[in-house]
């Protein structure tokens, strides 16, 4: 339970982040509170469709995942946040993204970020 929670913070992390450095990638609220309650729901979205959606994303793109080594993998990152977006609008969530790359931009900052996080971050195991 640990980890999750961490995981979760992490990615909560990650988006403020995104959020933060791209434009195009917007998170409204009346106020700093329900900017992070978005914020978490968000990153709870987010590590559900990662961790039911883009394993079969992955295993589907196999063939352009080798034939690009592993280049792929940004546009994976970027439909799997656009795919958050739009979960988010569906759930009344004040979080958007606007547009495929501004996606791609979105998801290279979340990867890198969550990665440096989840390497200072205590793993919980």
């Amino acid at each position: 339970m640990m980890n999750f929670l961490v995981k979760t913070i992490a990615n909560a992390a990650a988006l403020a982040v995104a959020v933060w450095l791209v434009g195009d990638i917007t998170l409204t609220g009346d106020s700093t509170g329900k900017k992070i309650g978005t914020l978490l729901l968000v990153a709870l979205i987010f590590g559900l469709v990662n961790f039911l959606v883009k394993p079969v994303v992955k295993l589907l793109s196999l063939p352009l995942l080798i034939l690009t080594l592993g280049l792929f993998t940004l546009v994976v990152n970027a439909l799997m946040l656009l795919l958050t977006s739009w979960l988010a609008d569906k759930l009344d969530l004040s979080f958007h993204v606007e547009g495929f790359w501004t996606a791609v931009l979105g998801g290279l900052i979340i990867s890198i970020v969550s990665w440096a996080l989840n390497v200072v971050l205590p793993d919980g195991d």
